[in-house]
């Protein structure tokens, strides 16, 4: 009975979010509450609640506090002479353009946003690519490489698997820095052997003049009045500190990162006034990632406390061969970039996810392996091709490229890198 339940639960919470009939909130909140009182649980569900919402109360302080510090850190203008210094040094020569494509999209992915990545980096760097008259799918291409390997302990993928296993952020990430490595390294090549192949094709190479198509990069006077260039190592040696603690673990993320916004506002905004328009600014985009937590904090606590994971966990254990369970975090590892392509990200990490990884447990497997196996290619790699995420028609539409030309040219590469890092982690005992 409870199996039965939990699968309707899930399966109705897939075609809701995914046919856009109830947003991702009011699915994650409504529909395990109905379940749960329709099991018979009654006012209980209550407490099944408030669990669930203590558990994911650290990720949701976390990504709060991370949105603040890196927007106030963007607004200072810390990035402004690293993306400069970038599009001087990469001229008219393919190999280097295209290499500092992905250099720029991996750094301005810091504050774990594909949209604002593709928004800084795709106008910065297509005047270079259509004067030379480069293949913009290329572009497009390098661009989703670098933002999706570049899986930070503050982006949607590793804060949602944090809230669905209740596992902490440090223990995700920590073990799968090597693993990230090789997928930079392998996006870095690609850039290379992509730059190659278009000098080669344009016939072009070393001793043009790189003053000839210097891209101009502008700022709005409201960006310029918020700029604060005489801080600019003093900020980028916060930015390290809080980063190096953090991945370390030596302090918890949601305390690391609530200091460093502390003070980040005092360095750059020591007004009252200028602090609350930088939290106001950028509260939003904060407000609707921690709602959709706290919501995924009530419909992992209902689904474990009423005993319907349990259930279908055990089910799923009835069907697997024996001496098989070992095998499914690399099943997943390695099938986890397509899946991109069939969930979006609240669907599987909150609906489907779960599910994999109490049968995993029930078989011996950490639910963690699990987690770290998705985090290889679900909205991660995959997030860039995906037509469920918006940030894939942004990508697009910048570049002026057709969605069906991006997916054929960039899948192959981002599968590549979501399975080179799956054998990676598998030599490396990860799972």
């Amino acid at each position: 009975m409870l199996a039965f339940a939990g699968l309707v639960t899930i399966v109705c919470l897939l075609v809701a979010v995914m046919s856009k009939r109830l947003s991702p909130l009011v699915a994650l909140i409504a529909l395990p509450i109905i379940a749960a009182l329709l099991t018979g649980f009654g006012l209980q569900t209550s407490a099944f609640i408030i669990t669930g919402i203590k558990n994911v109360a650290p990720v949701v302080g976390m990504f709060v506090f991370a949105i603040l510090f890196f927007g106030v850190m963007t607004d200072a203008g810390m990035l402004d002479p690293i993306i400069d210094r970038i599009l001087k040094t990469v001229g008219t020569r393919p190999t280097r353009i295209v290499f500092g494509t992905a250099l720029l999209a991996l750094l301005v992915h810091l504050d774990g946003s594909g949209a604002v990545t593709f928004l800084v980096t795709v106008p910065a760097m297509l005047p270079l690519y259509t004067r030379l008259g480069m293949d913009k799918r290329i572009l497009a291409c390098v661009a989703a490489m670098a933002a999706g390997v570049n899986f930070l302990p503050w982006t949607g993928p590793v804060l949602r698997s944090s809230a669905a296993l209740h596992v902490p952020v440090s223990e995700l990430f920590q073990p799968l820095i090597l693993v990230q490595l090789v997928g930079l390294a392998f996006v870095f090549a690609c850039a290379w052997g992509l730059g190659l192949r278009e000098e080669r094709r344009l016939g072009l190479g070393a001793g043009m003049p790189a003053s000839e198509v210097m891209p101009q990069r502008t700022l709005t006077s409201e960006e310029e009045a918020l700029r604060r260039p005489t801080r600019f190592v003093a900020n980028l040696v916060l930015t390290v500190v809080v980063m190096a603690v953090m991945i370390a673990g030596w302090v918890d993320p949601v305390v690391m990162f609530m200091v460093g916004t502390v003070l980040a506002l005092c360095l750059n905004y020591p007004n009252v006034d200028a602090q609350r328009a930088r939290i106001d600014a950028h509260a939003k985009t904060a407000l609707t990632m921690a709602s959709i937590l706290l919501a995924a904090g009530v419909f992992t606590g209902i689904m474990q406390g009423t005993g319907m994971l349990k259930a279908m966990a055990e089910v799923g254990v009835s069907a697997i061969p024996p001496g098989h369970g070992s095998l499914i975090p690399a099943v997943v590892g390695f099938i986890s970039m397509p899946l991109s392509l069939l969930f979006d990200p609240d669907s599987y990490y909150f609906g489907v996810m779960p599910v994999i990884a109490e049968v995993g447990r029930s078989l011996g497997i950490s639910p963690l392996q699990v987690a770290q196996a998705s985090l290889l290619g679900v909205h991660t790699t995959g997030f860039p091709v995906s037509p469920l995420t918006p940030a894939t028609f942004l990508l697009v539409g910048l570049c002026k490229i057709d969605l069906a030309d991006h997916q054929r040219f960039t899948i192959p590469f981002l599968f590549a890198a979501s399975v080179l890092m799956t054998l990676t982690a598998l030599l490396l005992g990860v799972f």
